[in-house]
């Protein structure tokens, strides 16, 4: 099912999820969702710094200085204070960011580093590295597995017509359908869908779905600088191109795939963050059994992680903060061109913020699952469940 590649140990992970699509909860699931999803967000965070930051020195030398952000604006912020060049389209581009800050989503939270190096007369803007929040991680995930499911019941709703015309003796292109049948044998695989995942029986042509980019690198190069990004990586240990895209259209820009081994030894040292052993500590863990058990956790993973880099011109860089093609503009877009929007899409979206929800509560242990796939519920519902979730009083949202 789904396939984290920037996290440790991801199969695991794939199995909870996949077994909580049949509604399975087994004992320790909320101890070891806790584990996968906060001892990995503080892994990627620490091979990130430690990959981009060998990344940007072998670009531009050392003397650079990186800065920890929790607010996009402040990325918005860092792209205009000092253009390396100007024409025309960036002068109305900054000028409108500047008149109208408010249009530009700047409190979208974020976890980031922006990396400068300085100038004579500043610092040049170089890029940054981002780790997918835990809530748009989920919300990706579902994205994707509901995508799956509705390619899914199409394949079983033409089966169901290719069995409608070999009843009538004909080829599958001379079957006349109506609106009301085609939607008909729709809802009907659906529901052999649901009646699958009730009865826990195997779902047929179940595919890995994978996501390589909870962990990201953007690159600020010009366009006749950008093959220097190969000599850089390159030149990295243990690091591997695996996919190489480009983009042309709204946003222009290569993007790739980087297979990685991080240094794990050298990743485990040091005290971890005071928010780890809270949340820890609210499971009855111990500081110095956290550390041990990141440690563990760690060094049991697999030895290889993936990672997203965009390659980019600043002018382009600027288009997708405040420009044609912003980032959080194509977020909205994404959720608004989802074709499958029935129940069971929604339970899906629902079970996945759940179960990553669940890794930021003082919750122990995952007795059951609020949300069963094969039931229906309204937004009222789910609201409920978040609010008991983290002790808030039920009332009147």
């Amino acid at each position: 099912m789904i396939t984290i590649n920037s996290y440790l140990h991801r199969n695991e992970l794939k199995g909870l999820i996949r077994r909580s699509m049949y509604g399975n909860v087994q004992s320790g699931d909320g101890d070891l969702i806790t584990r996968l999803v906060h001892f990995n967000q503080l892994f990627v965070s620490r091979y990130l710094y430690h990959f981009a930051g060998r990344l940007f020195q072998e670009l531009h030398g050392s003397d650079l200085r990186g800065e920890r952000i929790s607010l996009k604006g402040e990325i918005k912020d860092a792209m205009v204070r000092r253009p390396p060049y100007r024409n025309s389209r960036i002068d109305r581009l900054i000028g409108n960011y500047k008149e109208h800050p408010g249009r530009f989503y700047r409190e979208t939270p974020c976890q980031a580093m922006l990396f400068f190096k300085s100038q004579e007369k500043g610092e040049d803007y170089l890029g940054s590295w981002r780790i997918k929040r835990i809530r748009r991680l989920a919300e990706k995930g579902a994205r994707r597995i509901i995508d799956w499911i509705f390619d899914a019941i199409k394949r079983h709703a033409e089966t169901l017509a290719d069995e409608r015309a070999a009843r009538l003796c004909i080829p599958r292109e001379y079957l006349l359908t109506s609106p009301e049948e085609m939607l008909g044998e729709f809802l009907d695989a659906e529901e052999r869908f649901v009646e699958d995942l009730q009865q826990q029986r195997e779902i047929k042509g179940a595919t890995d779905l994978v996501i390589n980019d909870v962990a990201g690198v953007k690159v600020v190069l010009e366009d006749d600088e950008q093959g220097r990004i190969l000599t850089a990586l390159n030149n990295i240990e243990h690091c591997r191109v695996e996919e190489e895209e480009l983009h042309q259209g709204l946003y222009n820009a290569v993007n790739l795939v980087v297979r990685i081994e991080p240094p794990k030894a050298e990743l485990i040292r040091g005290p971890l963050p005071a928010s780890m052993y809270a949340v820890m500590a609210s499971r009855g863990v111990a500081p110095a059994q956290v550390d041990r058990n990141y440690a563990d956790f760690v060094l049991s993973g697999e030895e290889d992680v993936y990672l997203e880099i965009i390659v980019s011109n600043y002018q382009e860089m600027l288009e997708s903060e405040i420009g044609r093609c912003m980032h959080e503009d194509r977020t909205i877009a994404q959720r608004l061109r989802q074709q499958y929007r029935g129940h069971l899409a929604k339970n899906v979206e629902y079970l996945m913020r759940y179960l990553f929800l669940f890794t930021l509560s003082n919750q122990g242990e995952l007795q059951d699952l609020p949300v069963k796939l094969w039931d229906r519920y309204l937004p009222d519902y789910f609201d409920g469940v978040i609010a008991g979730l983290f002790h808030i009083p039920p009332g009147d949202f």
